[in-house]
């Protein structure tokens, strides 16, 4: 397969993390075109040597076989319908990166229908996010394998059949990180007034979080095996989670990202209200 042209309409932190993710990987530069209004987002992917910065959306795309829409959702739809003349009767893969877009409304706005809606999570700017993925019904077999290796680039992907799961997608993975960094706050909290420093605690606290996802990311147990390997009988971590169960953490978590999920199509229908 011939290496397709890309096009990046917006290289805001996560565009330009999937065009650095594609160029570490060996993706030549000669075959991406960027499009950034901002002329500080355009200075930093400079560097970065793709074939062609400008401002110009439509001249971005005009030889990409597939478009990248990294764009803020509350954008998208007047981006979208700014491009529709340049792609008309191309049909190039539009991947969207952003939250809330329903392949319906990409379809209508830009008059075509190879369309992959991609939700990565900020981890992806380290190279180690995770990412869902769903493919319209217009999408070949050969532009998913695209799309994978576009978003593959900063971290682990994983695709679904159904659209309306990628807002569950959103509220598990894309909002996930927040509820880490919640739950490492309450710890490094709780360490420093139990009298560690604040940088002792917070050392700790990140350190502990590490360990414990590596732990689980290289076992092939699963979590609630994991955490019952370093739950002695009596001890002091069996303590610690009996309270945990008692004041109904998991219900509250699952709460939660229920409510993010509920967001997430609420947001969808806005977004793709009255156009």
């Amino acid at each position: 397969m011939e290496t397709p042209n890309i096009a990046f309409i917006g290289a805001g932190n996560m565009g330009r993390s999937l065009i650095q993710g594609l160029l570490a990987d060996g993706y030549p530069a000669d075959r991406l075109r960027v499009a950034e209004p901002n002329p500080e987002q355009r200075s930093r992917i400079q560097g970065l040597n793709p074939a062609a910065i400008s401002d110009d959306n439509a001249a971005a795309v005009a030889d990409a076989a597939v478009v990248v829409l990294a764009v803020k959702p509350q954008q998208m739809r007047g981006v979208a319908q700014q491009l529709a003349p340049a792609l008309a009767g191309r049909a190039p893969l539009v991947v969207s990166i952003a939250a809330g877009i329903r392949t319906v409304d990409l379809e209508r706005w830009l008059g075509q229908g190879a369309i992959v809606r991609a939700m990565p999570n900020t981890p992806a700017l380290l190279k180690v996010g995770a990412t869902g993925l769903y493919a319209g019904g217009g999408v070949t077999a050969e532009q998913r394998e695209v799309a994978e290796s576009i978003l593959r680039a900063v971290g682990l992907t994983v695709w679904v059949d159904d659209e309306g799961l990628i807002d569950v997608v959103t509220a598990l993975s894309g909002s996930g990180p927040a509820y880490f960094f919640l739950l490492m706050e309450v710890l490094e909290n709780a360490g420093a007034r139990l009298g560690l420093s604040r940088e002792q605690s917070r050392l700790l606290t990140l350190q502990t979080a590490l360990g414990a996802a590596r732990m689980a990311l290289e076992s092939d147990a699963d979590p609630a095996t994991l955490r019952a390997q370093v739950t002695s009988p009596g001890g002091t971590t069996e303590q610690a989670l009996r309270v945990m169960q008692e004041q109904g953490l998991a219900q509250i978590v699952e709460a939660a990202v229920e409510a993010a999920r509920a967001r997430g199509g609420e947001l969808a229908a806005r977004f793709g209200d009255g156009s």
